[in-house]
């Protein structure tokens, strides 16, 4: 099973940048983590803050990969072409996002991209990406 961990922009500063929404682990170590509980599953891991990027890393493992978890940021709320990348893929692609967005401020409550993936998991940290392993585990 190949499973890829897609984060957007600014998560490449977890750990750093407003500790007290995104907590202080940096998401390398974390992953790290992951690949050693996850020792069956083969994961990758992509971040950028480009719109670009991760439209092409959604089409470079879309037709190959069982699943794509996807942090997709503040592109969540702005990035059509991000949804339209999503909708044109095959992989099954599992929203995810750190915080509670539908906690905070308003514009952030509109995901241009749930109507497109399999599911969504937001508010539980970093939590959500093992929840978000296991799900995909147990299709």
């Amino acid at each position: 099973m190949k499973i890829l961990i897609l984060n957007g922009p600014n998560l490449n500063l977890l750990g750093v940048r407003q500790t007290e929404i995104y907590g202080k682990q940096d998401f390398r170590s974390y992953f790290d983590n992951l690949k050693a509980s996850y020792h069956d599953i083969d994961l990758e891991y992509y971040q950028s803050n480009v719109e670009g990027e991760i439209i092409n890393k959604l089409h470079s493992v879309g037709f190959e990969f069982d699943g794509i978890i996807l942090n997709a940021g503040g592109y969540t709320h702005t990035s059509v072409s991000i949804r339209d990348a999503i909708a044109a893929i095959t992989t099954p692609v599992l929203e995810i996002h750190i915080s509670n967005i539908y906690a905070r401020e308003e514009f952030r409550h509109t995901s241009l991209i749930s109507e497109v993936c399999v599911g969504t998991i937001a508010g539980l940290g970093l939590q959500g990406y093992k929840l978000a392993i296991d799900f995909f585990a147990k299709k």
